[in-house]
């Protein structure tokens, strides 16, 4: 079977990184005291860096007949099918996530992360596992 992957959309990396800038802006024109310039600074920081990690590494999951490929932070990790306990989407007050269960570990995928209908993903990665067995 072909690979297939989801991946982060660039319009939430090209947010992500207007946001770093209004907070920063804020660190420089609004701030008035030095705890408000560092507060305002260490947040425009800490959304830059989420901004360039989206654009860096995208690619937030990919799945073959073989298993997945999941990336966390900027680390990825290869699973085999057979590693894979659970595959579903969690339903809780507000948000949808895919969870993708290998025992010990839990992942953890929001439809800003794979730019697609979670149920759609799950029902692909569901797919591609029956047909690896």
């Amino acid at each position: 079977m072909a690979e297939q992957s989801w991946r982060v959309p660039v319009r939430v990396a090209v947010g992500k990184s207007i946001i770093a800038g209004v907070l920063a802006l804020l660190a420089v024109v609004a701030a008035t005291q030095r705890w408000q310039i560092v507060v305002a600074g260490v947040a425009a920081a800490a959304v830059a860096a989420w901004a360039v990690r989206d654009l860096l590494v995208p690619v937030r999951l990919t799945a073959d007949g073989a298993g997945l490929t999941l990336t966390t932070g900027l680390a990825r990790r290869r699973l085999s099918w057979s590693q894979v306990d659970r595959v579903r989407v969690d339903l809780r007050r507000r948000s949808r996530l895919l969870e993708i269960d290998v025992g010990e570990t839990l992942y953890l995928f929001s439809r800003y992360d794979l730019d697609a209908d979670l149920d759609e993903v799950a029902a692909r990665l569901e797919s591609l596992r029956a047909a690896a067995r």
